[in-house]
């Protein structure tokens, strides 16, 4: 029985496809017809000639069609993968799911004419994908995904026998085979849309700049950079996997991509297996919490949310910062215990020439990103119809000139991926792959600048990515005045950038089966609504206490987490717990942010890749290390303690997601306030700051870091922070409030089954309008207004106010504003006091055991 290959999923998949040629021929085949229909349909090209036109539908029909055919190929029905020849039951298997997933787009228009009444193939279709795709996802992901999804499956069909608290009508064969399979509700719902539209091409981008030495270069450098401090190739670690994160869809991938590389160097300068590892596993999972991607739970959260790709970014920055650079912390307090050192010097500098030249270089390659880009606004103002062209001629001006200044550094003694035993030189490694952040600043500046979609930001950064691929090896054979080497160059640059789409296309297998099968669960949650039960029964066993509620969610995310993909992961929490807290949370005074609530269990669904049995990220960092799993899963928990308490930190104080945040200062100060708040805690519960610390310095630094994080915590209990508005003064503060504001608003009314409820609930209100019933109507509400307030007659489905729990029905009793009262951010006073007092504490110890050791 295979027992499937996430654990190290790239490097079994490649092992198996090159057990024979023959099914490496064809996965090669496949692997690229699979990137050549996504670029196809991402690109402008379609529309322009009418040709191939792919709607939602087709796209996800067609992904899911390439992704199980290659499962099939790779994987055997038994056995581990590697060391086989294709069996005639795999392949019949692999054609037959195939056709099963690519029937939706060769008969959409025939399925869509008669819906609620499939025909026999139809079922028979359907009935016989459901079982390949748990089949394929047994083959790779394991047991754990396909139990849950049986799971969810036996509840779907069974719900009338099903304990009363969780019953529900239950349903047809043929109700749920059209629900699941025959439409995009399910298994081609919006995760695999998301998967088809976005992933796919972002892991592509990643595999491709990997195969083109860019993955490499990002080691070499961090290590060149920070390698001479302390716990130096553990703070490269940590940065390198933020970088491979910014593109990855799964930490496992993380792990094994880098750990190999980074683990090695971790333990030769003296930490121990399991730490070592733990440092791996928790700088990969934190890179899933990074923008732009985030483990592709932003695609995601983006459809779920119904906010701006931007807005989430915006809204998980300061907590991936918050997480990343408390790492590096943890990373530096544990040399500093262990009295390690860093990687020694080629040669030794004084740091402020190697300040300098780092800031030059820096300073370089932003002045060449800055002459792009004025080149082509120059061009957009000139020649409008030609600024594209223009842009794209400064883009390779600057790409030939970088890499020019990399073919006149030495080359590397080590091969790209051999392990490496010292320190790289900083200018010359610097200076080697330069040109491998051009792509990287075009797709920030599609993003960020230009506002484009993430799939035609990523798209263009690809062509131009392609470009360097295929022409960066003949360009450094010219420059290095090997001309007779360039016919061999310019194949070696084809064959990475076959490599790249090969690549690409195994890394998605994990993502694109999770994303389906994970269908399977949301796919039931929305026909059975067992989502509303979840909230009764969360309800009923915090008793309506906020922190119970969440500490109840947050250990069934860790449940529901264990031994899934990031991407799969993500759907199921979130499906089944963000509402629970949106909704008791409202019941109970606290109006929490949907974004808020779907950071919150993203981060411990996420966890439980940490946590043994069920932390495969655990798994796989401690066989490179050579540790033990359980021993390594318990540090690397240890060590992601800070990713446990920031979620419960921004739901309490949605500040931390920059909601209510106006003005530079006051971000700033924001910013500067959590990441102080991290590190403190850290310091808590690493029992250390500049010298172990004693029992009442722990609590006075836990108390600390928690006003730093919510400085509500003192203030609340004595001023109010809320002062309600009914009637016509709710009226005007809604009219009255700021472009894009979220307002408290307090609603009321009696639910279907009778019951009488009072909610608050943070409402989107979008751009000012003239009055408040037009500016309700930005968050899905029809409401009309009289004498006695406000009614709101319908809430359009799917809409903001929709998903926080507001229902057609209720009346808006009153709306919360700001209290007169000093800001809370003065509350930071008695934070930096109780820190000042440990630092007097601990300063007068190490000096009384530095003079100590003087005397001795």
């Amino acid at each position: 029985m295979t027992h499937g290959v996430l654990p190290s999923d790239n490097r079994a998949l490649a092992h198996a496809a090159g057990a024979d040629s023959r099914v490496g021929r064809h996965v090669t085949v496949i692997a690229l017809a699979w990137t050549g229909v996504q670029l196809w349909a991402a690109s402008p090209l379609p529309l322009a000639v009418g040709v191939f036109v792919l709607g939602d539908a087709g796209l996800r029909s067609l992904h899911l069609a390439f992704a199980l055919l290659l499962t099939f190929l790779i994987l055997p029905a038994w056995g581990r993968p590697g060391g086989y020849r294709l069996r005639p039951v795999d392949l019949a298997l692999a054609i037959l799911a195939a056709l099963c997933a690519g029937y939706l787009q060769l008969f959409y228009a025939r399925i869509s004419a008669h819906p609620g009444d499939p025909g026999t193939l139809d079922l028979a279709v359907a009935l016989t994908g459901l079982v390949l795709l748990l089949e394929a996802a047994r083959r790779l992901l394991g047991l754990p995904m396909v139990l849950l999804a049986l799971a969810m499956l036996v509840y779907l069909f069974l719900g009338p026998h099903a304990p009363e608290l969780i019953a529900h009508k239950g349903a047809s064969v043929a109700k749920a085979m059209e629900h699941l399979w025959l439409g995009t509700e399910g298994v081609f719902g919006v995760a695999l849309g998301v998967s088809a539209g976005f992933i796919f091409l972002f892991v592509f981008f990643g595999a491709l700049l990997e195969s083109a030495g860019g993955g490499s270069y990002f080691v070499r450098s961090a290590l060149a950079l920070v390698g001479h401090l302390r716990g130096g190739p553990a703070k490269a670690a940590v940065g390198v996997s933020a970088a491979s994160g910014l593109f990855s869809g799964s930490s496992i991938t993380n792990v094994v991509t880098t750990g190999p590389l980074t683990i090695p160097l971790i333990k030769r300068i003296g930490y121990p297996p399991e730490k070592a590892a733990a440092i791996e596993v928790v700088s990969s999972v934190n890179g899933q919490v990074m923008p732009p991607v985030m483990g592709a739970a932003a695609f995601l959260m983006v459809e779920y949310v119904g906010i701006p790709y931007l807005d989430v970014l915006k809204h998980a920055l300061i907590s991936a910062l918050v997480a990343y650079l408390g790492l590096l912390y943890i990373v530096h307090l544990e040399a500093v215990k262990a009295g390690l050192r860093g990687l020694p010097r080629l040669q030794r500098r004084r740091w402020q020439r190697s300040v300098l030249r780092f800031v030059a270089g820096f300073a370089g390659v932003a002045a060449v990103l800055l002459g792009v880009s004025a080149f082509g606004a120059l061009g957009r103002m000139l020649l409008p119809s030609a600024a594209a062209w223009l842009t794209a001629l400064a883009l390779a001006l600057a790409y030939v000139l970088l890499l020019r200044l990399g073919a006149r550094q030495p080359l590397p003694d080590e091969a790209p991926n051999a392990p490496l035993t010292r320190m790289p030189a900083a200018g010359p490694t610097l200076k080697s792959g330069l040109h491998f952040l051009l792509p990287v600043g075009v797709l920030a500046w599609n993003l960020v600048i230009a506002r484009l979609s993430p799939t035609a930001a990523v798209f263009w950064a690809i062509v131009f990515l392609i470009f360097i691929v295929l022409t960066q090896r003949p360009l450094h054979a010219w420059f290095r005045g090997e001309r007779e080497a360039l016919a061999l160059a310019f194949a070696r640059g084809l064959q990475d950038l076959v490599d790249g789409a090969v690549s690409g296309a195994r890394g998605m297998l994990v993502v694109s089966i999770a994303t389906a099968t994970a269908g399977i669960v949301f796919g039931t949650v929305t026909l059975t609504g067992i989502g509303l039960v979840m909230t009764e029964l969360v309800e009923v066993l915090s008793g309506g206490n906020v922190i119970l509620m969440l500490v109840l969610v947050a250990l069934i995310c860790l449940v529901l987490g264990l031994g899934l993909p990031t991407t799969a992961n993500y759907i199921v929490v979130s499906s089944l717990m963000a509402p629970v807290i949106v909704t008791v949370g409202a019941q109970s005074g606290l109006a929490v942010p949907l974004i808020a609530a779907h950071l919150f269990v993203f981060y411990f669904g996420l966890l439980a890749d940490v946590l043994p049995p069920g932390g495969l990220a655990s798994y796989a960092a401690a066989s490179i290390a050579g540790a033990n799993p359980f021993r390594t899963g318990y540090i690397a928990f240890r060590y992601s303690m800070r990713m446990a308490l920031l979620p419960l930190m921004f739901v309490l104080n949605p500040k931390l997601l920059m909601i209510g945040v106006e003005g530079v200062a006051h971000t700033v100060l924001i910013i500067a306030s959590a990441a102080l708040a991290g590190f403190v805690f850290i310091s808590f519960n690493q029992a250390w700051l500049l010298v172990r610390t004693t029992r009442w310095e722990r609590l006075a630094l836990l108390g600390a870091a928690l006003i730093l994080f919510h400085p509500g915590l003192l203030l609340d209990p004595i001023l109010p922070p809320f002062r309600a508005l009914p009637g016509a003064a709710a009226q005007a503060a809604i009219v009255a409030a700021p472009p894009d504001a979220h307002l408290r608003v307090v609603v009321e009314g009696r639910r279907l089954e009778g019951q009488v409820v009072e909610r608050v609930v943070l409402l989107p209100l979008g751009q000012p309008r003239p009055d408040a019933v037009s500016r309700l109507a930005a968050s899905g509400i029809d409401a009309l207004a009289d004498e006695a307030g406000i009614a709101l007659r319908a809430v359009a489905f799917g809409s903001p106010a929709a998903k926080l729990g507001v229902e057609a029905g209720f009346r808006l009793k009153a709306v919360e504003v700001a209290a007169d009262r000093i800001a809370t951010e003065w509350m930071f006073l008695p934070a930096l006091g109780l820190i000042g007092w440990v630092l007097r504490r601990q300063l007068r110890r190490r000096e009384a055991g530095a003079s100590a050791g003087a005397q001795g």
